[in-house]
């Protein structure tokens, strides 16, 4: 038999028959005169069983293994891993399809956050804060998807659940947004740190570490700031200090 007859009995492509010749798995017959391989009826049982193999979800690797191993041990060896390899994906797979849908609700009911896909604790979160043009209130949800995942993420999505409900936050947002192109003395910064700090309820705090934001400290801190202007990022610092020594009482 030529490549094109074998391939075609055995169910796969005559560029396959060449790979598994090149990877090893299927020994190259004897060449005729004119250089054609001259296949026969052994051939094509060896390369059925590796498509077989690999129609089962075998590497490669795996299927060497396999045909190496006349006693069949190999085969059973690594058809266990296999098994038990699908059974890891479809837990995988049913934990994924479980998150897809509890989205596709979110999005069916018109509560699906702009940041995208979320944990259903900040989920309900932004869905509960008022809608606002404000840039800075937009630059908090957006740090806020930040730590979501966090180890006190979910703890700390609902204590701040009463600030969502609270129309003054709104107007604290507007104050900060004002500072946007201000100097980084402007007398507005202490009066409104102070306003933000008072507007961090006492249960939000204690779900704070200290070794957390709230110390500013370290790259994380730095890179907070940094993403405010001068002014802004003065009262952010200045709020952190103030909420540092509540938490510290």
């Amino acid at each position: 038999m030529r490549i094109g007859e074998i391939a075609a009995l055995a169910g796969v492509t005559t560029r396959a028959v060449r790979h598994y010749h090149h990877q090893g798995l299927l020994p190259e017959p004897p060449r005729l005169a004119n250089g054609y391989r001259e296949y026969g009826v052994r051939d094509a049982v060896e390369l059925a069983r590796i498509r077989r193999l690999t129609e089962l979800g075998l590497g490669l690797d795996e299927v060497r293994d396999v045909v190496a191993d006349d006693a069949g041990r190999e085969l059973v060896e690594v058809v266990r891993e296999l098994d038990a390899d699908l059974a890891r994906q479809e837990v995988e797979i049913r934990r994924r399809r479980t998150r897809l849908a509890e989205l596709l609700a979110q999005a069916e009911a018109g509560t699906l956050p702009a940041e995208g896909p979320v944990s259903p604790a900040l989920a309900e979160l932004l869905g509960a804060l008022p809608a606002t043009r404000s840039p800075a209130a937009a630059k908090d949800r957006a740090h806020l998807a930040l730590l979501d995942g966090s180890e006190h993420g979910d703890v700390l999505f609902e204590a701040m659940r009463p600030m969502a409900d609270d129309p003054a936050v709104l107007a604290l947002y507007e104050r900060l947004d004002a500072l946007e192109d201000a100097a980084a003395d402007d007398p507005r910064i202490e009066p409104l740190a102070a306003a933000l700090s008072a507007a961090v309820p006492d249960a939000l705090l204690d779900t704070i570490p200290a070794e957390g934001p709230i110390a500013a400290a370290g790259d994380f801190g730095d890179a907070l700031l940094a993403d405010f202007a001068p002014a802004q990022a003065a009262v952010v610092r200045r709020m952190m200090e103030l909420l540092a020594v509540r938490a510290a009482r």
